[in-house]
Order: C-alpha cells, then sequence, then structure tokens
C-alpha cells in the first residue's frame, strides 16, 4: 500500500514537472507576443509610481506587460483537456477557471485598448424618472432602478470603472461562475459534499445552503487572488504554496483527477513566478488572477477542504478583507485605517522594500497554508 501511495504521488510529481517544462518552452512565445502588442496596462504604471514614492525604485515595473497569467492558464488547460480530461471531477473545474480567465481577459484588454466607459449616476436616473418626456423612457427607467443602485453601490468595492468591465458585471459573471460550482457539488458529486468540517467545532450538515456557501466562496476566492497580485512574485509565490497543499490534500483523499490538475497548476505556476520575480518581465494580469483564483476555490470545496480554505488561502483573504476594512472606514467613519489597501501596500509605504514585504508575505502564508492541511485531514 505504502508503495502504491509513493507510485502515485510519483505520478502527480510527474506531471507538475511536465507543466513547468512546457510553460519554460512556451514562455518565450508569449514574452515576445505580450511585448510586440503593447500589453501594458495603465494602473501597472500607476503603482510603480507608489513604489517610487516609497524607495524610489519603479524604472524597471513601468512598460511590463500585463496577462502573463496566460503561461498558467493554457498550459493548465492543454494538459488538463489533452490528458486528465474527467467528466466527473476535472471538466468543471476548468471550465469556470477557463470562464473567469476569458473574463479577466476582456478586462485587461479593455483596459489597454478600450474606450472610456460612463456609468449614470444614480441621482441622474432619479431625474430621468421624473422629467423624461418619453413615458416608456420613464417606465424603464423606474423598474430598472434596483439594478441602477446595484450598480451605483458595486462601486464602494471597486475602483472608477475606467474602460474595463465594470465592478457590477464582474460581479454577475463570477456569480454565473459560481452558481455552476454550486450546481456541480450540490447535485453531481454526491450527499457527503453537503457536509462541511469546521475547525475545532465539527463536521456540519448544510444540505442546500452548500450551493450559496460555495458561490460566495469562488466569488471571493477569485477576487482576493486579484486583489493580492500588486507586487513582483507575490501572487505567483503564495499560488504555488496553496496549488502544492492542494495537490497533497487531494492526493491522500484519494482524488487522482483533481490531485493531477493542482499539480500541473503548481508546475506551470514555478515557471510562471520565475519570470514574474523581480524585476518582472510581465505581470499575471486579471486573466491569470481571476481564473486562478476561481480554480483553488472550486478545487476546493471538490476535495471537501471548505472548512479549512481560509487557512489554505490566507494572506489572498487578508489582503481582501483588508480592502473591505479601508472602503468601509473611509465611508462610514471618514478615515483610513491603512496607507494604503490592498495589505501589501500599506507596509511597502511604511518603509518595507518590495522584497521584504513578498518574502514575509509568503512565510506568514506557507505557515497558515501547512496548519491548513493540518485540518483539511482531520
Amino acid at each position: 500500500m505504502i508503495a502504491e501511495n509513493i507510485s502515485n504521488l510519483s505520478y502527480v510529481l510527474g506531471w507538475a514537472v511536465m507543466a513547468c517544462v512546457l510553460a519554460f518552452l512556451w514562455s518565450p512565445i508569449l514574452t515576445h507576443l505580450l511585448y510586440k502588442h503593447r500589453i501594458i496596462k495603465g494602473q501597472k504604471i500607476e503603482m510603480a509610481r507608489i513604489s517610487s514614492r516609497a524607495h524610489g525604485n519603479s524604472s524597471a515595473k513601468i512598460g511590463t506587460p500585463i496577462m502573463g497569467g496566460l503561461l498558467v492558464i493554457v498550459t493548465v488547460a492543454v494538459l488538463t483537456i489533452g490528458f486528465n480530461w474527467d467528466r466527473q471531477y476535472t471538466w468543471v473545474p476548468i471550465g469556470i477557471m477557463l470562464f473567469s480567465a476569458a473574463l479577466g481577459g476582456i478586462d485587461d484588454l479593455l483596459n489597454i485598448f478600450g474606450k472610456e466607459r460612463r456609468s449614470r449616476k444614480l441621482n441622474h436616473v432619479m431625474t430621468l424618472i421624473r422629467v423624461h418626456k418619453d413615458w416608456k423612457k420613464r417606465f424603464w427607467y423606474t423598474i430598472t432602478l434596483p439594478w441602477s443602485v446595484f450598480k451605483r453601490a458595486s462601486l464602494w468595492i471597486g475602483s472608477h470603472p475606467g474602460k474595463g468591465v465594470h465592478v457590477h458585471e464582474k460581479l454577475v459573471l463570477q456569480f454565473a461562475a459560481g452558481a455552476v460550482a454550486a450546481w456541480w457539488i450540490y447535485w453531481k458529486l454526491g450527499i457527503q459534499w453537503h457536509y462541511a468540517t469546521i475547525p475545532f467545532l465539527g463536521t456540519f450538515y448544510l444540505g442546500w445552503l452548500i450551493i450559496p456557501i460555495v458561490i460566495f466562496t469562488v466569488m471571493f476566492t477569485a477576487n482576493a487572488v486579484n486583489i493580492a497580485d500588486g507586487m513582483d512574485g507575490l501572487a505567483g509565490g503564495m499560488l504555488i504554496i496553496t496549488f502544492g497543499a492542494l495537490a497533497l490534500i487531494s492526493w491522500i483523499k484519494g482524488f487522482e483527477e483533481i490531485a493531477i490538475l493542482n499539480g500541473v497548476t503548481l508546475g506551470a505556476l514555478v515557471a510562471y513566478t520565475y519570470f514574474n520575480i523581480k524585476p518582472a518581465r510581465f505581470f499575471m494580469g486579471d486573466v491569470g488572477s481571476l481564473g486562478l483564483g476561481a480554480l483553488v476555490a472550486v478545487n476546493a470545496v471538490a476535495v471537501g477542504a471548505i472548512g479549512s480554505l481560509f487557512f489554505l488561502g490566507f494572506v489572498f483573504y487578508v489582503e481582501a478583507i483588508s480592502v473591505l476594512l479601508q472602503v468601509g472606514s473611509r465611508y462610514f467613519l471618514g478615515r483610513r485605517i491603512f496607507r494604503m489597501a490592498p495589505l501589501h501596500h500599506h507596509f511597502e509605504l511604511s518603509g518595507w522594500s518590495e522584497e521584504k514585504t513578498i518574502m514575509r508575505f509568503w512565510i506568514i502564508h506557507l505557515a497558515f497554508v501547512i496548519f491548513g492541511v493540518w485540518v483539511a485531514l482531520h
């Protein structure tokens, strides 16, 4: 039995090595395309200015392209669809990853090549409801008022609409991705997935409540990884740790296909992070962060590790929570909690070097992930 388990683990690691080699082999093609077509986002230049204020070392970031996350997304998709396509365990995770990556990719491209998109203010909508000459228009604005309220409220947790996909549009599409994951978990995998183990409290039957929990988990995790992608190597290094842990949990629990999927993602991330550490050749972009964040959530739920997911993605969630706290404090208290959110920029503006911030975040993340693995296996 021990020899068989070691053989299975060796098989998973072999796939990780294969993904790493494949990603390294085609990385020059992706790098050439990104630089040739100037896939460069203004926001990254703004982040470089922030770094410049703190340390005066931003010149290397200006002109660095985004969408480098395609190195991982494409590698994982090709190997999984070609060699690890399993209707029960891998087709939904890969589908959700590709859907989320496509959403992020569209956002990346619109922010670079699109035109400024305006969002009508709520008081403007209310005025149109009262004074518009066409009664049909007044009726339309009235029945769509809840949607207008949702659009404006969503800006509280996002930046100015700009040229990319608006926050409310992202939330709706991510909700759809989460709903597919919830459908898969609730109706396709079996009743044992209707239970969740809460650390130190025990195992609880959730029933249909697992559906909104899975939807929220997919949405929040995807955005958490996206928020944490703000320094060279930060998100890539932490994702290596998280997917390594998920591969181990999947292997121990006997989910071979998902273990291979996590192993392939781990291997591709090693190649990506090699090119993303300072000075970065490219940034992950929303195409990578949203896709891989969604994959983290779906794979954790699929192997019954939803109760330990907070620890498996610890720093990602802390980064996202720091943004929510900052927004809430600004709106309701009229002041900021942090120098800047997400949290890694707070430490950067407090005097930490980029390298120091990244390495300490990696170590903290590793410590909590180890604890998360322990929880998941109990």
